[in-house]
């Protein structure tokens, strides 16, 4: 079955539109019905749109449900999932999209595009419409727009499974090169400390106070020190960790009782990110015996740390990685396979047992305000993810 063609001038302007929608984490509503009017305007049944509430699943609730559109196949052949996910980091609030040569750009300087991950939900969306306006036959498919990737993964994590229809093969869009197939992904671990000080009056009487930031000043610099903080290379065991907010104190002259830190652990191998987060313990707990008043009262530790998605590394021999390979070939591409550092909505959808690839749309420097989408590699995406749905390819 030949490739299908579509119009590429059409398949941008509709990122574009996508990259203007209001959606960060929760509030994914807009893009969502977007995604809704224009299905439904190319002739989509209203039956076929599931909207999936997590918002009594997610730790965060939520003003948007998970988004999920189902086509019977009009051909034999497994069901298919194609993913993106919806939502866009605060730094995207306001992102205006302009067209500058071969990239898309973000009009202010000030803030990031947001084509992480609009653009992953354009490429979905153009293949869901030119199924529809040129009637062209597919396989049983699945498009699914989780909500929530960028604070933990929740919509993925939190999906009602049994809603995606049992697909067989998964594809998630969500990186950089279209032709890079991402077959794993780092598991993270979040952490949240609190140190509880002795409040007393910095001037008149420091010496009767614990202060919770030299508590954590100490955990923090023992952390740094023995190779805890950062990149961390035990012998052949890798993984990183980031103290990433500390809140505390309200005034200069009261010795801080109170602190909050926010840290992270990630790691592809699930025993040795445990011992990071062991080793951050133990500097917290250590560094609170350290620190005393002249009254021998010491600060004390709440450590909390939460598993927000574990690693998953599949096979080349995976079906779904081998489709993938076979349509970014297709495509022109030279093929590769990459591993992530960062986490995907293909970590929880792989772990609840449906193996999940993940393909690049052309973003670059996400989460940042220098972030670009590649027009070519967007529209490359586009004919792999229009490939991958009505599984056609040049024989």
């Amino acid at each position: 079955m030949p490739i299908p063609s579509f119009d590429r001038e059409a398949a941008l302007q509709t990122a574009m539109e996508l990259i203007a929608l209001p959606g960060r984490s929760g509030q994914e509503q807009a893009v969502s019905e977007y995604v809704v009017d224009r299905l439904r305007a190319a002739g989509l049944p209203p039956e076929t749109v599931i909207h999936d509430d997590i918002s009594a699943r997610s730790p965060l609730g939520s003003s948007a449900a998970n988004l999920i559109v189902k086509f019977p196949g009009t051909m034999r052949g497994p069901r298919r999932l194609l993913m993106a996910h919806m939502d866009t980091v605060p730094l995207c609030a306001g992102a205006r999209p302009v067209r500058d040569g071969a990239v898309v750009r973000a009009a202010d300087p000030h803030t990031a595009l947001g084509a992480d991950n609009r653009a992953g939900v354009g490429v979905l969306l153009t293949a869901a419409l030119n199924i529809l306006e040129q009637k062209l036959p597919h396989p049983p498919l699945t498009f699914f727009f989780p909500v929530q990737e960028e604070i933990g993964l929740y919509g993925a994590r939190f999906a009602n499974l049994s809603k995606l229809g049992s697909p067989k093969l998964c594809f998630n869009w969500d990186g950089s090169l279209p032709h890079a197939a991402c077959l794993g992904a780092t598991g993270d671990y979040a952490l949240e400390i609190v140190v509880h000080g002795v409040a007393s009056h910095a001037g008149v009487c420091p010496e009767r106070g614990v202060s919770a930031i030299a508590v954590a000043a100490l955990a923090i610099a023992d952390l740094q020190e023995n190779g805890w903080h950062g990149l961390i290379v035990k012998g052949k065991r890798t993984g990183t960790s980031n103290v990433g907010v500390i809140q505390a104190g309200e005034a200069t002259n009261v010795v801080t009782p109170s602190a909050r830190i926010r840290a992270e652990v990630r790691s592809h191998d699930p025993q040795f990110r445990v011992k990071i987060v062991q080793a951050y313990e133990k500097a917290f707990q250590k560094a609170a015996r350290r620190v005393h008043s002249t009254l021998k009262q010491r600060g004390r530790v709440d450590f909390r740390s939460e598993l927000k998605y574990e690693s998953f590394r599949l096979e080349e021999s995976e079906p779904c990685v081998k489709e993938a390979l076979r349509a970014i070939a297709a495509a022109g591409l030279r093929p590769e396979t990459r591993i992530s550092n960062g986490g995907l909505d293909a970590n929880w959808l792989s772990c609840r047992g449906l193996p999940t690839v993940t393909l690049g749309c052309g973003q670059q420097e996400v989460h940042t305000v220098h972030e670009t989408l590649l027009i070519e590699d967007y529209w490359k995406a586009c004919q792999i993810g229009l490939i991958l749905a009505t599984n056609s390819a040049v024989d």
